[in-house]
C-alpha cells in the first residue's frame, strides 16, 4: 500500500441536500454532515496527512465528493470526465489544485467518461470499474493514461448487479496486504481472482466502502461485524460516522483525494523509466 502524505478535501456546501442521490434514506442535515465532514479531517490529520483544503462551491452540490474528479496515483494525476453532466464542473478547481502541488495530470475527454469512484487501486493494479457512471470510452482512455504511468488498468463489468452499485468502490476497496473488502455479488468476480476477498456481511453492505491510510483503516460507523473482522485480520480501525453522506449515495473513499509520499512517488518514477528503458531495447 502508498503510504500517503497529502489529501485534497472539500466540505458540503449549503446546496448539498439538492445532490443527485439514489438512497433513499431521507434529505441530509448540513449541519451533521458538517459536522461528520471535520471528524473525518481530523482523522485524515491525525494519520499523518496535510490537508489541502478546497472551498465549498454552492454551484456543485456533490463537490463534497472529491474523489471522482480525479485518479491521483504516485506517478501523476488523471483527472476525470464524471458521468454525470451536472458534475463536470468539479474538475476544474481540482485540477488547479493538484497542478499547484506538482502533480502531473492528464484528461479524460469526451466520449469517455470515469468518475473516480469506480477506480481502486490494489497492490499495484487499478480496477476501473464499468458503471452507470463509467463508460467504455472513458475507461479505455483511463487505462491508457495509466499505461503511459507505468500502470495496468483492469476493467471490472458492474452494470446490471443486482442489488446496484453505483461505483465500483460503493462496493470494492483495497485494504493491501493482497486483500480487499468486498460485497458478496463481487466475491467471486474474475478480475479479484488474485486478491483475498473479505466479504462483508449483507447486512453491512456500506462497510464495503472503507479507506486504508497508512496504517489504519477508516471504516463506516455502525457496521460491528466488518470492524470486528478487521480487527481479527490484524487490522488498525477506526470507525467514523457517515450517515449524512450515505443519504447522497457517498461514502469514506468519497471525501478525498490521497496523495502518495515522494518516497512512492520516486519510486514510481524510477519504474517508469525502466519500462521506457526496455521498450527502447525491444
Amino acid at each position: 500500500m502508498p503510504r500517503f502524505t497529502r489529501a485534497v478535501v472539500r466540505p458540503p456546501s449549503a446546496t448539498f441536500a439538492a445532490g443527485l442521490t439514489t438512497a433513499e434514506l431521507g434529505a441530509p442535515d448540513l449541519g451533521l454532515a458538517l459536522a461528520q465532514h471535520e471528524a473525518y479531517c481530523r482523522a485524515l490529520a491525525g494519520l499523518g496527512l496535510e490537508l489541502v483544503p478546497l472551498p465549498p462551491d454552492p454551484a456543485f452540490p456533490d463537490s463534497t465528493f472529491v474523489e471522482d474528479t480525479a485518479v491521483v496515483t504516485a506517478a501523476g494525476a488523471v483527472i476525470t470526465r464524471p458521468g454525470a453532466p451536472s458534475r463536470r464542473g468539479e474538475t476544474a478547481a481540482v485540477a488547479e489544485a493538484l497542478e499547484r502541488l506538482g502533480v502531473e495530470t492528464r484528461e479524460i475527454v469526451e466520449p469517455g467518461t470515469v468518475d473516480g469512484g469506480d477506480v481502486c487501486q490494489v497492490d499495484g493494479e487499478v480496477l476501473i470499474g464499468i458503471s452507470e457512471r463509467t463508460n467504455l470510452a472513458g475507461a479505455a482512455q483511463l487505462a491508457t493514461h495509466l499505461a503511459g504511468l507505468g500502470l495496468v488498468g483492469t476493467m471490472v463489468g458492474i452494470r446490471g448487479l443486482t442489488p446496484p452499485l453505483l461505483h465500483l468502490k460503493s462496493g470494492l476497496s483495497a485494504l493491501g496486504d493482497g486483500r480487499v473488502a468486498v460485497v458478496p455479488e463481487l466475491a467471486g468476480h474474475p478480475a479479484l481472482g488474485r486478491f483475498e476477498a473479505v466479504v462483508v456481511d449483507e447486512r453491512e453492505r456500506s462497510a464495503a466502502n472503507c479507506v486504508r491510510v497508512n496504517d489504519v483503516v477508516l471504516v463506516a460507523a455502525g457496521f460491528p461485524r466488518f470492524a470486528a473482522r478487521l480487527d481479527r485480520l490484524g487490522y488498525s480501525v477506526e470507525a467514523l460516522e457517515t450517515s449524512e453522506f450515505r443519504k447522497m449515495d457517498g461514502g469514506l473513499s468519497c471525501l478525498s483525494l490521497r496523495l502518495p509520499s515522494v518516497e512512492d512517488r520516486a519510486r514510481q518514477r524510477e519504474f517508469r523509466r525502466d519500462i521506457k528503458s526496455k521498450r527502447s531495447d525491444a
